[in-house]
């Protein structure tokens, strides 16, 4: 039985070592949700890299489509789904920017590729074609050749701050448990969902 006395990070935090440990790919991968200034939702995969006391943080382009939208908006919704185990986890709170130094930390971190990419990609502005990247790439291959690559100040990552956390767990006949954890003052109020 699901414990809803226990802190929903610790909750998340075993889940996704039991995930893994079952070797379900790219575990730690998960569906972003964000929505533009029209009201416009959009929806993209992108991997979990950290998961601190406040939350859980990603990386990328700040000039991205999910950049913008934050900017503008910073509600965001997060779904972890691992279907070979019939489990799913749904955040949903408020992203915000992390210091540059923890940005730095994890840019550093990246394969020498990626990290030209980093500064390649205009991301998600539209392109002539495919030689234009790899033009692109090719530049900055040489701009950076013989030095550390520096992390350009459009890159960077997210905290995303839960407001509401849902444990689902999917059983027979659709009667599935869904577990929910929602932030208030004095702390999470907890309760269970229908299916």
């Amino acid at each position: 039985m699901f414990d809803l006395t226990i802190d929903p990070f610790v909750h998340f935090d075993r889940l996704l070592k039991e995930a893994i440990e079952k070797q379900i790919p790219e575990a730690n991968a998960m569906s972003v949700a964000t929505v533009d200034d029209r009201g416009i939702p959009s929806v993209r995969v992108v991997y979990l890299k950290d998961r601190t006391s406040e939350g859980f943080v990603f990386y990328g382009n700040y000039h991205s489509h999910k950049g913008l939208d934050l900017e503008e908006n910073p509600n965001i919704c997060l779904n972890f789904h691992w279907p070979a185990i019939w489990q799913q986890i749904r955040v949903t709170g408020m992203a915000v920017k992390v210091r540059p130094e923890e940005s730095d930390a994890y840019w550093k971190t990246r394969a020498r590729l990626s990290q030209i990419g980093g500064w390649a990609s205009n991301q998600s502005e539209e392109i002539p074609d495919y030689d234009y990247l790899e033009r692109r790439v090719r530049e900055y291959e040489k701009q950076f050749e013989g030095q550390v690559i520096p992390r350009p100040p459009h890159w960077g990552g997210w905290l995303v701050i839960p407001t509401e956390i849902e444990f689902w767990f999917g059983l027979n006949g659709r009667l599935h448990e869904r577990y929910i954890y929602q932030k208030t003052e004095e702390g999470w109020n907890t309760f269970m969902r229908s299916p």
